[in-house]
C-alpha cells in the first residue's frame, strides 16, 4: 500500500501514535478545548488537558472518548486530524492507519471509528481489538496454537481476552478501569471528609498512594480541595487505606471479570494459561499490587508487562509489520468509500 503506515491507540484518556520505522512519536491526552461562542478549536492534547477544571466560562473543554468508544464525533475528529496533520505534514500520500477498539465494541461503534479515521485524513483504516494489540506489544507471540491471556486495564475499559493463533478465542470488556477508580476516590473523599477534589487530584492520589491490597505500611499525602459545606479551600491528609477502600468495589469487578473469562475458556487453552500465566497491560497495571490481587483471585500466575502504557500502541506497530497475517484473520484496510459496504458481522 502507498503511504506511511500508522498505528493509533485511541484511548479514553490518551492517544498514542506509532509510525512504522520511527516507533511511538506522540502520546497526548484525549482532550480538546473550544471557544464557546464561535466553536473554534483552540487547544488539543496536553494544552487542553492543562485547562481541564481551570477553564473560564468562555472556553469549553471536551473529553470526547467514553469507555473506549466515541461519545463526541466532531471533537474526536478534530483531535485526530490535528495529530495526523502534525505527523504527516510533509508526506505526499495519505497514511494507512490501524486503530484499536475495545474487544466487545458493536458494529456501529466500529463503523463510527472507521468513518472518523478516514474523514480525519487517513487513506485507509483497519480496526484491531485492544487486547490483541496489547498482546503483540507485550511480545507475546499469538500466531501459534497456544493460549495466552491478556488483561488490558485502560482509562475507560478493561479488556480481557484469551488469544490463540492470532485471534481472540474468548473475551470480555467491562466499563470499569482507571477513570472509574478516580471517580471512586472523588466520591469517597466527598462522602467521608466533606471535601470536593478534582479528577486530576484523584488521579495523583491513585498513582502515588493507591493500592489493590491494604499496605503493610500505610502511606499518606496532602491534597487540596474545596469544603463541601463552607465552599472554602481546604487542605487534608489522605491515607492509602482510604484510597484502597474507595477503589475496592471496582477492583473486585475487574477480578471477577477475569475469573469469568477463565471459566469460559476451553480446557486446552486453560492449561496453556496455567503455564504462561496472565499478562497485565495498560495504565491500570501500574496500580500497586494489582497483579497479586488478580493472582489471588484466580490462582494463576500474573505478571505486569515491561512497558504497560505503550503495549497497545507498540502492538499496532507489530500488526503493521504483519499485515498479511492480519488479512488472513479478517482484519482488512478499508477506504472511505468502502465503509458503507461493511459487513455488520465481519469483526464481531
Amino acid at each position: 500500500m502507498l503511504g506511511t503506515n500508522i498505528g493509533i491507540d485511541l484511548g479514553t484518556t490518551s492517544i498514542v501514535v506509532f509510525v512504522e520505522g520511527k516507533g511511538i512519536v506522540l502520546s497526548e491526552p484525549s482532550v480538546a478545548a473550544y471557544e464557546k461562542e464561535s466553536g473554534k478549536l483552540i487547544a488539543v492534547g496536553k494544552k487542553a488537558w492543562d485547562m481541564l477544571g481551570k477553564n473560564p466560562d468562555s472556553i469549553r473543554v471536551v473529553k470526547p472518548m467514553e469507555h473506549g468508544v466515541v461519545s463526541d464525533f466532531t471533537a474526536t475528529k478534530h483531535i485526530l486530524r490535528f495529530f495526523l496533520s502534525k505527523i504527516c505534514k510533509n508526506m505526499v500520500f495519505k497514511p494507512n492507519v490501524v486503530v484499536c477498539v475495545p474487544s466487545m465494541a458493536t458494529s456501529l461503534e466500529k463503523r463510527t471509528i472507521l468513518d472518523l479515521v478516514t474523514s480525519s485524513g487517513a487513506a485507509k483504516a483497519c480496526l484491531i481489538e485492544e487486547p490483541l494489540a496489547a498482546a503483540l506489544g507485550a511480545g507475546l507471540k499469538s500466531d501459534r496454537p497456544v493460549g495466552t491471556m491478556i488483561v488490558d486495564i485502560g482509562g475507560g475499559t478493561t479488556d480481557i481476552a484469551v488469544i490463540t493463533m492470532g485471534c481472540i478465542s474468548v473475551s470480555r470488556s467491562v466499563k470499569t478501569a482507571g477513570n472509574a477508580l478516580d471517580e471512586a476516590i472523588v466520591r469517597q473523599i466527598r462522602r467521608e471528609r466533606d471535601v470536593i477534589i478534582g479528577e486530576k487530584t484523584a488521579e495523583i492520589i491513585k498513582k502515588q498512594i493507591g493500592c489493590s491490597n491494604l499496605r503493610n505500611v500505610e502511606l499518606g499525602m496532602t491534597v487540596k480541595g474545596k469544603h463541601f459545606i463552607t465552599n472554602m479551600p481546604v487542605s487534608i491528609e489522605v491515607s492509602s487505606t482510604e484510597a484502597y477502600l474507595a477503589m475496592r468495589p471496582h477492583l473486585e469487578t475487574i477480578g471477577e471479570a477475569v475469573r469469568s473469562v477463565l471459566e469460559l475458556t476451553p480446557p486446552e487453552l486453560s492449561s496453556d494459561i496455567c503455564e504462561s500465566g496472565i499478562h497485565l497491560t495498560g495504565g491500570g497495571a501500574l496500580l500497586q499490587g494489582i497483579d497479586k490481587m488478580i493472582q489471588k483471585k484466580t490462582g494463576v500466575k500474573t505478571t505486569v508487562a515491561d512497558d504497560p502504557l505503550s503495549c497497545v500502541a507498540l502492538g499496532t506497530g507489530e500488526a503493521l509489520s504483519h499485515i498479511d497475517i492480519l488479512s488472513q484473520n479478517g482484519y482488512v484496510f478499508k477506504a472511505r468509500n468502502e465503509i458503507g459496504g461493511l459487513n455488520p458481522e465481519a469483526n464481531e
